[in-house]
């Protein structure tokens, strides 16, 4: 907000027009309180304070009262030497924009546009200028005749007679709702590419030390003559080596650099088929009801990252009801034009899956935060549950509402595009050979990092397959080199290539992957890596991928499924 000059400074230059009938101050630049420039540059020519002889309102037969009912600028005049400063003239414009008759505002003090998220602050400020006599710029969030609320650039001004008596005010206003809405959604993602860069320039490194520290303590906890101290230490050591796992992914998430596998699923079979984990969630004291919509269209997203922002989402529900009470998961269809307005989302068809507690409800300044990384008013806790659902629906060219009161409860909805078309069947994959008749595959490792290299190895040596390793994709591509020049090579045929996706100073994975495909278009090939943002074309991925840090177990599933030629298992709610 910026306030004008007090009107007895005579340093303000002036204007006069009608041979000196009317005198007007120039607001010289210095009234620029909005948010968004309403001239887009900042205002010197126009006045801040008039001076004039005749203020007589009836007198409209002219072509300035023409100009300012033909305007599209919304304008009002107010008489402040009248109790409460009402509104005695509004143009057609101001009608158009607040959807009030004038009958219904003439009379009444401009308060009537103010409402419950009004800040009080503004109007406090406000009303200082005007107390003061001088001319405000502000924004203020003010309401239609319907409720419906919008951002106002309000400019005010003081109209005085030539003996510096206050006669009226004047007022402009400017709906800047989609501006300020582009605003903020510019500042978000500003603040989301920062976070997200630095959370990329840790992950991969953090995510191969936690690989180290977690793969490194199963095979110890598998040494340990089954003492059973050690290996609960052990077991919460690796723990907490997956929790770190987990927040990188969380953070890359929020900033929408998490690799997401979409695929075309049924938001009502999602939720009957994660409806088990919900309720063991949520505990006894919380009741779990469901109201799905039959028939509801098919989406396209990533069916493991959807459970997983609807289990952070009911958590939270579940926390705010700390003596228990009702969560309502359901879905719908959402196709109206005035509700899609609303929700800021372009003219179409979406799906909505929403949850409805009972809880003890946010403030509207915890509302406004409830999406930022770390913010939490949970006391212990990471701050990254809505967080992560944000970044998730945003990456899924989705919209994430929350809506909330004190003492009432908490709604939150996910509103999905629904897909196109359905999805062809994948083609039959090719015949893979294992490289090692009668046995387990032969397998080219390659990781630039010696722990993870070693440890890799040995999992794999372990449970029967034979590894080569290699420390960079050009030393690998020598070895699959020397094994063409020979029947079978030094080592014996490869059944599959195993590579790490980011290997600084050379060849990446992925680069290695694709020239091994094109040498060798029958080899399986998998690859790992902590930062999943730099593989390409995440909804059909070129290459099965195992993100670190991984189990065992996990390297060994998706080893098996690479052999026989399987992608991903499907889930459940594939459609």
């Amino acid at each position: 907000m910026t306030i004008g000059r007090q009107k007895d400074d005579a340093s303000v230059p002036t204007e006069q027009q009608a041979d000196g009938q009317v005198i007007g101050k120039l607001a010289c630049g210095e009234l620029e309180g909005n948010a968004v420039s309403t001239l887009g540059n900042p205002g010197v020519r126009h006045w801040q304070a008039t001076y004039l002889e005749n203020a007589d309102l009836d007198n409209r037969g002219n072509i300035f009262f023409a100009a300012v009912e033909m305007t599209r600028m919304p304008m009002l005049i107010t008489d402040p030497n009248q109790p409460d400063d009402p509104i005695v003239f509004v143009n057609g414009a101001f009608l158009d924009l607040t959807q009030y008759q004038e009958n219904q505002v003439l009379g009444r003090n401009c308060r009537l546009l103010q409402g419950p998220d009004t800040d009080p602050r503004t109007v406090a400020e406000v009303r200082e200028a005007l107390a003061e006599q001088r001319a405000v710029a502000v924004d203020i969030l003010n309401y239609k005749a319907d409720g419906t609320p919008f951002w106002n650039a309000l400019f005010i001004g003081p109209i005085f007679d030539k003996a510096g008596k206050l006669l009226y005010f004047f007022a402009s206003q400017m709906d800047i709702t989609q501006r300020r809405i582009h605003e903020q959604s510019y500042l978000q993602a500003q603040k989301m590419e920062a976070i997200g860069q630095l959370t990329a320039g840790l992950a991969h490194d953090f995510n191969n030390l936690l690989q180290v520290v977690n793969g490194n303590l199963e095979l110890a906890q598998r040494m340990i003559d089954a003492k059973p101290q050690a290996l609960q230490a052990i077991g919460r050591a690796q723990r907490a080596a997956m929790k770190g796992g987990a927040l990188t992914q969380q953070l890359l998430t929020f900033a929408r650099k998490q690799r997401l596998e979409p695929r075309r699923i049924n938001l009502n079979a999602l939720v009957l088929e994660f409806s088990e984990m919900l309720v063991r969630t949520l505990g006894q004291e919380v009741q779990l009801q469901l109201d799905l919509r039959p028939g509801l269209p098919p989406c396209v997203l990533d069916p493991t990252h959807l459970e997983m922002a609807l289990l952070n989402v009911l958590i939270n529900a579940r926390d705010a009801m700390r003596g228990g009470g009702i969560v309502t998961v359901g879905t719908s269809v959402l196709a109206d034009a005035r509700r899609l307005a609303v929700h800021h989302l372009a003219p179409g068809q979406y799906v909505v899956i929403c949850v409805v507690d009972q809880g003890s409800g946010m403030t509207p300044d915890v509302l406004r935060r409830a999406t930022e990384p770390f913010f939490t008013t949970k006391g212990p806790g990471t701050g990254l549950g809505l967080a992560m659902v944000h970044g998730f629906v945003q990456q899924s060219h989705g919209r994430l509402d929350i809506e909330s009161k004190p003492g009432v409860g908490t709604t939150v909805r996910m509103i999905f595009p629904v897909a196109d078309q359905p999805q062809v069947a994948p083609a039959a994959a090719p015949d893979r050979h294992t490289g090692n008749a009668g046995g387990k595959a032969r397998i080219l490792l390659v990781e630039d990092n010696d722990d993870v290299r070693e440890l890799g190895r040995t999992m794999l040596e372990a449970h029967g397959y034979a590894v080569l390793t290699a420390a960079s994709g050009e030393e690998a591509l020598r070895l699959l080199a020397g094994q063409d020049g020979n029947e079978h090579g030094e080592h014996g045929d490869f059944g599959l290539l195993f590579s790490d996706v980011i290997m600084p100073g050379g060849m990446t994975g992925l680069q290695l992957a694709e020239e091994v495909r094109r040498r060798r278009p029958g080899l399986p090939i998998l690859l790992a890596t902590g930062y999943m943002e730099q593989l390409p074309d995440a909804r059909s991925p070129a290459f099965p991928v195992l993100p670190k840090p991984y189990k065992e177990s996990e390297l060994l599933s998706r080893i098996a499924d690479a052999l026989a030629g399987h992608g991903a298992r499907p889930h459940p709610a594939s459609v």
